[in-house]
């Protein structure tokens, strides 16, 4: 099915007045007819093509909750097993993303591949510095966790839309600890369940709550363990729909160590550009800047922001 908007519909007139697609009588309407909805895919396929061309930072493959005015929102999801040929149902990424008199640094951090980074490397001569004002700095800079999995959307209210479509999850810590609990119950009468199993696995309830201005998921919950749909066939195509996770760890995902370590030194002040040398708690304080995109130990990674602040960065 082709779904064209209002304003693309006014594109494909013009273009069916350019290519003679415009019928004289009746009865040539319903003689092209064929013909003209080959022209008018054709001229959807060529709009959407020049949208695509156009850079943009959203993937799509991604899902993320809506929330309301007042910053609640809801939504019932299951986390899906590790997708074919792969071993483990996420992957974690590091990330920092801060500002300096320089500029915004927002880079993956290298030692999500277990090599050395140069912002940990600067952040640990802070922080063994024994100044409590590079403390300061360094926890300003630290390392951010996220986690990437496949889930399926069971219930978006917001957007039913995404209804029984296969999404990939980006969240934090908080939530990974709700994972990590189901899987290692902390008293001997619970039982251990794999939030990750098509048929003994559970339904995970996203509530999402503003406290003191930032998104919390503490009154989030996994439902009763059971299948995600009783029809094995369906859930073979659930899971055969899920995208591969290892992409995100792909050495073409993270820059050189000396890429990151002139960026940082840029975004610094340390390569004897024309800004402030050294960046002070003060100063940091009197930067413009809008909230850090994300907390470390936050229920979702949200990417917007960055997204945003790596535009800023590439500028």
């Amino acid at each position: 099915m082709i779904k064209v908007d209002k304003q693309n519909i006014h594109l494909i007139l013009n273009i069916q007045g350019n290519t003679n697609m415009a019928s004289t009588s009746f009865a040539d309407l319903k003689k092209s007819r064929t013909k003209d909805l080959e022209k008018l895919t054709d001229a959807v396929s060529k709009l959407t093509n020049k949208e695509e061309g156009k850079k943009s930072y959203e993937d799509l493959r991604f899902w993320k909750p809506t929330v309301d005015k007042a910053g609640n929102g809801f939504a019932t999801i299951r986390f899906l097993p590790a997708p074919a040929g792969e071993d483990v149902p996420w992957v974690q990424v590091f990330q920092h993303s801060f500002q300096g008199p320089g500029g915004w640094y927002i880079e993956n951090s290298l030692t999500t591949l277990n090599k050395k980074d140069p912002v940990s490397e600067h952040n640990s001569i802070l922080w063994n510095s024994g100044s409590d004002a590079n403390k300061d700095i360094a926890r300003k800079q630290k390392r951010k966790l996220q986690y990437i999995a496949n889930v399926y959307i069971v219930k978006d209210p917001a957007n039913p839309d995404n209804d029984g479509t296969v999404k990939l999850f980006k969240f934090g810590k908080k939530i990974f600890d709700k994972l990590n609990d189901l899987m290692n119950p902390e008293f001997e009468d619970e039982t251990p369940v794999n939030p990750f199993d098509l048929w003994e696995g559970a339904n995970f309830k996203l509530k999402i709550r503003k406290v003191e201005g930032y998104q919390n998921y503490d009154k989030s919950e996994f439902e009763s363990a059971s299948p995600l749909l009783n029809d094995d066939d369906k859930l073979e195509a659930i899971w055969k729909k899920e995208y591969s996770l290892k992409e995100f760890l792909a050495p073409e995902n993270f820059k050189s160590y000396d890429e990151l370590k002139a960026r940082l030194d840029k975004v610094l002040g340390l390569d004897g550009s024309p800004v402030v040398a050294k960046t002070t708690v003060e100063q940091a304080k009197a930067m413009p800047r809008k909230p850090a995109p994300v907390a470390e130990d936050a229920g979702m990674a949200d990417d917007d922001d960055l997204a945003y602040f790596s535009k800023l960065a590439e500028d």
